[in-house]
């Protein structure tokens, strides 16, 4: 589902896993994206928490990273350094 993601959007763990038909998974599809081996083609730069904040706790990869990944997409950040759900946000994937 992630790798469904469009570049410049973003969605959140708990949509993520509503998605997948398991709404209150939101921490394991954290755990999943956490597990990726390096050089995978999954952008997990594009989920983010649920206040449009980055949550990143994968060892050797600082907040910066990620921000700068969706930066690079075009995602803009609030002063606050969250980003605008209702804008940036990726509701799913459309219908056939």
């Amino acid at each position: 589902m992630v790798r469904r993601i469009p570049r410049g959007r973003v969605t959140t763990y708990g949509h993520v896993a509503a998605l997948c038909g398991k709404p209150r998974a939101a921490r394991t599809v954290g755990w999943a994206l956490h597990a990726l081996a390096e050089g995978n083609n999954v952008p997990w730069q594009r989920v983010i928490n649920g206040r449009g904040g980055i949550s990143i706790s994968k060892v050797g990869l600082p907040p910066e990273l990620q921000r700068a990944l969706l930066e690079a997409e075009g995602v803009e950040f609030r002063l606050d350094g969250t980003v605008d759900l209702r804008r940036w946000g990726w509701t799913g994937p459309r219908g056939p």
